[in-house]
């Protein structure tokens, strides 16, 4: 069983801080005065001072509001950054900045450790489930000989293959009427009026 180290004897049992990390965590952010995007830029310009930033996260909802998780590329520029900007004012509150507790998924992608979630699953369909999710396509050509509905019309029930003329008809472009040779090929010149009544 493992047993845990005691804090030094100035510190209150819970101010214990995480080991050095990539990831900064930072709290005491205002929430209300600003936009989710104002506020991300924000901190980017803010921390990219101190080198480059990977990522910014700063989420609105009710749990993570005041919040927001810095990434950097290396140990050492996060470390800088938070003993610069730690307890400075940032749009008018006291940011507390200290390790973040796990590593950030952007870290893994590029250590080649991220391991994708699990996907749910496989559930058991019903048959009406199953019925339901088989059917064919509404619109798609279906693989029987008949032809298929025009668009915008309900599919016809099986023997009733009777169609008029006008359904035959129906969606076929008709030939343009030819124009009269005559026509084409009387171009004339125009008559010159005189102005000299």
């Amino acid at each position: 069983m493992a047993t845990r180290i005691a804090p030094p004897a100035g510190l209150p049992q819970k101010v214990v801080s995480n080991p050095p990390n990539q990831t900064l965590y930072v709290t005491n952010l205002p929430s209300a005065k600003i936009q989710k995007d104002d506020l991300r830029t924000a901190l980017y310009m803010l921390f990219s001072t101190y080198g480059p930033v990977l990522d910014v996260v700063a989420l609105k909802t009710m749990k993570m509001r005041g919040q927001a998780h810095i990434v950097y590329r290396d140990i050492q520029t996060a470390t800088q950054a938070m003993r610069s900007l730690d307890g400075m004012e940032f749009l008018g509150r006291k940011m507390k900045i200290t390790y973040a507790k796990g590593r950030s998924n952007i870290i893994a992608k590029l250590d080649g450790t991220l391991v994708p979630p699990k996907a749910a699953a496989a559930v058991a369909l019903t048959t009406v489930q199953q019925s339901i999710f088989s059917a064919p396509v509404p619109g798609a050509p279906t693989t029987n000989t008949e032809s298929p509905a025009p668009q915008g019309s309900p599919a016809k029930p099986p023997g009733t293959e009777t169609a008029t003329p006008a359904e035959e008809n129906r969606g076929t472009k008709r030939p343009r009427e030819e124009e009269e040779e005559e026509e084409s090929d009387s171009d004339v010149a125009m008559e010159e009026d005189s102005d000299e009544d």
